[in-house]
């Protein structure tokens, strides 16, 4: 019978469709394991091969995990709210519920073909309402919550304000200023509005005027993260920064957890310290500076944040962020329009470029001084770019001869350097240690770095002017989007104050608007222009931004665990059972935004009891990408006329791309090319030794560049299978690799040679036999069991597949065709080609899934050697080999070989005279 893989994928994937082989039960005695995948955009016109790495690793451990007892949770579901779907929606000119609807069917109907064993009664879209239901239901909750720092946890708003009504404000009173402190009367006696006032500076989701990422050609505002290079990562459109009235995530607030929780997950050193980087945990010290404006003492004062307070002395100039709010105090009448033209320059500059460009100085000095604390000298201020408003206190003390980007500063601007560090600073470069004797530097002459840090922190405090202070980089999360497609905010401005909608009324809806691509004025979305929609009451109106696309991201994997529960998003006992993600798989653009958005959600939810666990995924996997391998070919300048790589230099020429689907190897498919394209039917193609040739580069998949292969095309043709088994053997999964179609024929004559193993594809007949099979035999799939399972539980799938060519190889070699063998072989092969071992796993006479066995065990005892291979030599040169027991004496070994029936034929008839047994290397004939 012949490998026909058309009809038997056919066939197992409707048979597991029909019988729900892959579904899950909540209420086993098994224990649990849950795999996740971070789930896709359906943005485009589908996948290409490059996609379904990390879902076929995910899938092949999910098998593994089911054959080894556990209860495995393994769903899928699709991030179709947020800006990729919208811009696709756009771009396409239809409305995004139809354009995201039609993606995910195509979606499906390709994961369908590779057979992910998905439970799909479970899947999720978090543009269903209900779905985003109980987004906004948590969002709610989120709205309702603050973090008592006392405690380090989020607790009810109506915690804050039974305590704001029996002790006011002084126990709280961390997000508030000196003059904001109130008793528990005054609160008592302020209005609706000041208690909403007072409350947003506390709630855990708030609303404040920000300075954001506008960009107008996506008439939205981006995070940090979805700018690159001062234009949006998605259509590189130009971003300047803007002030405008935002919903915010209070993250910040859960700094240090976030920190202290990546101790208690399996992520990569490299993840982990991304993360920690975004973080940016710092210890050092505010002060406040005094303020001088035209030999005038100001009412304000400068408060400025830094980490190396030790260097204070060094103090030639401070810096100001553009969008500090001191900076039109400050600013003089003569550098007015200096300013002013700065300020103009920054505004369309990202936070990202401003960081990240060391080389490029610029700035504006004010016109204004700040009093030194201790000193009361004048020091210069500035506004410049690199400080940036959120980081802070949005003011930075410089020290050139200490600071590398202050230096820059200074010598462009030809400023004042003070050297605190005599012979350690030469003048040309500052000098950024933290060790060192101070010099010119008043009270701390002579003192330690590490010393003077802890005296002029002490001073600080003892003067009133100062304190010690931990800083983070984070910064709140934007959380408000000004389009259309998003879920809306379950919130009601009544009268100036922002208030939840009641829970009653979820979902509130996405109402329907063929006029999506419309922006609202003043930079409102969308959702503003319809009154009908936006206006409640005559003094009510609906919020009108809508979430980000990673509001539904950062909890759906709990929705999975009870995606049809209508009371709550999902219920304790499942949560409880199911708990933490136990296998996470996903790329490395998602390594912050992501990751700690979800992680910050978790923690919220199991501060206020809704679920056990304060991390959502114990163990992380990323996978690393498929690289495209572009193909181009050489047109003849002015001509129609193409030649074969080779033959370039003997023509002026003009490289183009081809479709990649037409070149097998680098071998170009003229006819099928010219059939599919009509632009090439008429062309001339020169070959090259009958051959047309075609330049490989290796590059990201493109359309534009042509390079992407379609899974489908590569699945009709070679099957799923084979696909699966290919693009885990190209290489480790964490690691990125370039496509090449070619190699994959390697991989299908594999499963067509272990399909022989079973039937003679000629005459049909089946070869499997219930006859105990040869030891050898056992010893090499023993061995195999041993490497799968250390390989799976490694995740180093490459290796496995190598593991299987190499022990179907043996099985071929020793004639084994005996069911014990192939059983376990089967087993074994069942995650990575789960059809053809399904389909051998019936034929052998089973009437159960293969998947309903259990995963073999190695026995350890046919993998010791009890015999070794001896080359035999007859002075020296090796005439045979022989293989003989481990434990042989030198004696037997004599005997042996005086007593074997070919010595003469190896020694010529000549006399033996001496029989050397090296042990462990061979044994030498002497004659």
């Amino acid at each position: 019978m012949e490998y026909n893989f058309q009809a038997i994928e056919k066939k197992w994937q409707q048979t597991w469709a029909d019988k729900k082989t892959f579904a899950t039960l909540d209420d086993c005695e098994k224990p649990k394991y849950y795999v996740l995948d971070m789930f896709p955009y359906p943005s485009g016109a589908g996948l290409h091969v490059g996609h379904p790495l990390g879902y076929i690793a995910s899938d092949i451990v999910a098998r593994y995990k089911k054959l080894k007892g556990f209860n495995v949770l393994h769903p899928m579901g699709f991030d179709s709210f947020g800006l990729p779907a919208e811009q696709y929606a756009i771009q396409t000119g239809k409305h995004p519920a139809a354009t995201t609807k039609q993606n995910i069917e195509t979606f499906k109907k390709q994961m369908a073909k590779i057979s992910f064993c998905y439970d799909w009664s479970r899947e999720v879209q978090t543009s269903d309402p209900q779905f985003y239901k109980w987004t906004q239901y948590i969002f709610l909750k989120i709205f309702n919550a603050w973090v008592d720092r006392r405690e380090k946890k989020a607790k009810e708003i109506s915690t804050l304000i039974e305590v704001f009504n029996q002790e006011g404000s002084i126990n709280v009173s961390w997000m508030l200023s000196p003059s904001e402190h109130f008793s528990s009367q005054q609160w008592k006696q302020k209005t609706e509005q000041e208690h909403a006032s007072i409350l947003m500076k506390y709630r855990l989701a708030f609303q404040e005027d920000a300075v954001v990422n506008w960009c107008e050609g996506l008439g939205t505002v981006l995070a940090n993260d979805e700018v690159v290079n001062g234009v949006s990562e998605r259509g590189g459109h130009p971003v300047e920064r803007k002030k405008m009235k935002q919903w915010f995530l209070r993250i910040t607030e859960y700094a240090d957890r976030l920190l202290e929780g990546l101790e208690q997950v399996d992520f990569s050193d490299a993840m982990k310290e991304m993360q920690r980087n975004w973080i940016g945990k710092s210890s050092g010290a505010e002060m406040q500076f005094s303020l001088v404006k035209e030999e005038q003492i100001l009412s304000q004062f400068l408060d400025v944040y830094t980490t190396r307070p030790d260097t204070v002395f060094g103090i030639d100039f401070i810096v100001i962020a553009p969008e500090h709010s001191l900076v039109h105090h400050l600013t003089t009448q003569q550098q007015k329009e200096s300013v002013e033209q700065y300020l103009h320059y920054v505004k369309s500059r990202s936070e990202v470029a401003r960081m990240s460009e060391t080389k490029q100085v610029t700035g504006c000095f004010t016109g204004s001084y700040a009093l030194h604390p201790f000193t009361q000298q004048k020091i210069p201020i500035w506004i410049g770019e690199y400080v940036l408003i959120g980081y802070g206190t949005g003011a930075v003390i410089a020290v050139p001869c200490g600071d590398d980007r202050d230096y820059l500063f200074a010598q462009h601007f030809q400023l004042p350097i003070t050297n605190i560090w005599g012979t350690l600073y030469d003048g040309t470069k500052a000098y950024c240690e933290k060790f060192g004797q101070l010099c010119n530097s008043d009270f701390l002459n002579g003192v330690e770095a590490k010393d003077a840090m802890e005296i002029v922190i002490k001073k600080l405090e003892d003067m009133k002017i100062g304190k010690r202070k931990i800083n983070f980089r984070m910064r709140d999360a934007g959380f408000s989007r000004q389009r259309y497609w998003g879920e809306p905010f379950p919130i009601l401005h009544h009268k100036g104050i922002a208030k939840a909608i009641n829970e009653n009324e979820l979902p509130l809806l996405l109402p329907d608007m063929q006029n999506f691509k419309s922006v609202g004025k003043q930079g409102k979305g969308p959702l503003s222009l319809l009154t009908d929609w936006v206006n409640v009451s005559a003094d009510t109106e609906r919020e009108t931004d809508t979430m980000p696309g990673y509001a539904g991201s950062s909890w759906y994997f709990l929705r999975y665990m009870d995606p049809h529960n209508q009371n709550t998003f999902c219920d304790s006992k499942k949560s409880t059972y199911w708990n933490q993600v136990d296998l996470y798989v996903g790329g490395t653009e998602h390594a912050v935004g992501h990751l700690l958005y979800s992680r910050l959600w978790t923690k919220i939810l199991f501060d206020l009891g809704y679920i056990s666990f304060q991390e959502p995924y114990k163990k992380l996997l990323n996978q690393g990408k498929i690289t495209g391998v572009s193909k181009l070919i050489y047109r003849v300048r002015g001509e129609q006329k193409f030649v074969s790589l080779g033959l370039k230099n003997n023509y002026t020429t003009d490289p183009i791309y081809v479709d990649v689907n037409f070149v097998n190897g680098d071998e170009l498919n003229i006819q099928e090319l010219q059939k599919a394209y009509p632009d090439f039917a008429n062309a001339t193609f020169v070959l090259d030794d009958e051959k047309f040739i075609c330049h490989s580069v290796v590059e990201k998949m493109s359309k534009s560049k042509l390079n992407t292969v379609n899974p489908d095309q590569v699945i009709d043709k070679y099957g799923a299978d084979t696909f699966r088994l290919y693009e885990m053997f190209l290489g480790p999964i964490q690691q990125s690799k370039p496509w090449d179609t070619k190699g994959i024929e390697g991989t299908q004559r594999f499963l067509k040679k272990t399909w022989r193993l079973f039937f003679d594809e000629t005459s049909g007949k089946k070869l499997v036999t219930q006859k105990q099979s040869s030891i050898e035999a056992q010893k090499a799939i023993h061995k195999l069991i041993k490497k799968i399972e250390e390989d799976l539980d490694r995740y180093t799938f490459n290796t496995s597949v190598s593991s299987f060519m190499i022990a179907v190889n043996t099985l071929t070699e020793l004639h084994c065709h005996e069911q014990d063998v192939l059983d376990i072989l089967l087993i074994l092969l069942s995650p990575f080609a789960p059809h053809l071992a399904e389909e051998l796993w019936q034929q052998c006479g089973h009437t159960t899934s293969i998947f309903e066995a259990p995963f073999p065990v190695c026995n350890e005892s046919l993998l010791v050697e009890n015999e070794k291979t001896y080359p035999i030599a007859v002075n020296g040169k090796v005439k045979t080999e022989i293989a003989i027991s481990l434990d042989v004496t030198q004696e037997e070994i004599e005997k042996m070989m005086y007593a074997h029936p070919d010595l003469n034929k190896w020694t010529g008839n000549k006399t033996v005279t001496k029989i050397i047994y090296a042990k462990g290397r061979m044994i030498n004939i002497v004659v």
